[in-house]
């Protein structure tokens, strides 16, 4: 007997790497699947309990306490059916999207040094890079950037990048020689080439604009580059790189889905993390994840607590030990759960 088809509206709020399983047409999960709703269907009612009938509070807690233990285990059968990390196939295309944070001027260079810090590695590693929009601050430095990165393993190496990076250290305009703490986010946008996002087009303003550059017949004179807002969430994308508004419009709407996928996967590792072991990262791009000290010469990443000195060396491209001390130590925790 065939295995039933699954409605994508019916696995809509499934956990990521499930969500992934179903769409990759993966029949092993169903029961999984169903297993799943069935628990997500008693938590409704548990809370709905709540809400109806207060004097059923401890009653209706101590049921939600035993779901999230059962869910915590089929996530674990979910892991072992579906394959570990490096089961998994990675996307070879991933936006590295950098922005300056609090402190000023200051945060503006230190995004810029992030996003050379990245390029340099991705160099180094032999994967391809350009720029997709950069809007430089008034004295140097990052307002915001991105960058398209492809390569083998691209996403799998950079994917606990994402977060908020602090730098520690006295500025070059500084006189009294006082260390200003500034920090920068970073997102890590993996590109697939099905999208589980479907966009809604009437959700959507498009804008187009004439881009920006160093000279020649058309800069300036053609309306090619794009920027789409997403208007239930205010997500806007911009892309430049492309000479035809055509091929800007394409590369911006893929970059579109990858930042909604990416904030639904934010919403369900936030959901998980209560009733789990703190993992490496959530991809969350709010959660403070490093900092760079300049005047102790030391790097510190602080979800695995490991610090790595020679700062400059680091800046400079070299951060493939602490890309391999993430991983490691991912795969760590989920052979100790």
């Amino acid at each position: 007997m065939s295995e039933a088809k699954i409605d994508p509206e019916e696995y809509a709020d499934l956990p990521a790497v499930l969500r992934t399983a179903v769409e990759a047409g993966d029949h092993r999960v169903s029961y999984l699947v169903q297993e799943w709703k069935r628990l997500s269907q008693a938590e409704h009612d548990a809370n709905e309990l709540i809400e109806a009938d207060p004097n059923m509070r401890a009653l209706a807690e101590k049921e939600l306490e035993e779901i999230a233990e059962q869910k915590d285990l089929l996530m674990v059968q979910i892991e072992k059916i579906v394959g570990s990390p490096e089961d998994r196939e990675w996307p070879n295309e991933v936006v590295i999207e950098v922005r300056a944070g609090v402190g000023g001027e200051e945060a503006s260079l230190f995004a810029e040094e992030l996003a050379q810090m990245y390029l340099k590695y991705a160099q180094s590693r032999g994967w391809r890079a350009r720029s997709l929009d950069e809007s430089r601050a008034a004295l140097g430095g990052y307002k915001e950037a991105q960058f398209e990165i492809t390569g083998e393993n691209v996403y799998r190496e950079l994917r606990f990048e994402t977060g908020v990076h602090r730098v520690q250290r006295i500025p070059a305009t500084e006189k009294s020689g006082r260390i200003h703490t500034s920090t920068a986010s970073v997102a890590i946008l993996p590109i697939y080439k099905r999208t589980k996002i479907e966009i809604n087009p009437s959700d959507l303003e498009i804008e187009t604009s004439r881009s920006g550059g160093a000279g020649g017949q058309n800069v300036n004179k053609v309306e090619t580059a794009v920027r789409i807002v997403h208007k239930p969430t205010g997500i806007d994308v911009k892309c430049t790189s492309e000479r035809s508004q055509a091929q800007n419009k394409e590369k911006a709407m893929k970059l579109l889905a990858s930042k909604l996928q990416q904030a639904q996967d934010e919403r369900e590792a936030r959901e998980r993390s209560a009733d789990r072991k703190a993992q490496v990262g959530t991809g969350d791009r709010s959660e403070k994840i490093r900092t760079y000290n300049f005047p102790q010469d030391r790097i510190t990443d602080h979800r695995i607590k490991e610090s790595w000195s020679n700062v400059p060396k680091l800046l400079d491209g070299a951060i493939g030990a602490i890309l391999t001390a993430l991983d490691e130590a991912e795969s760590g925790e989920r052979v100790a759960e």
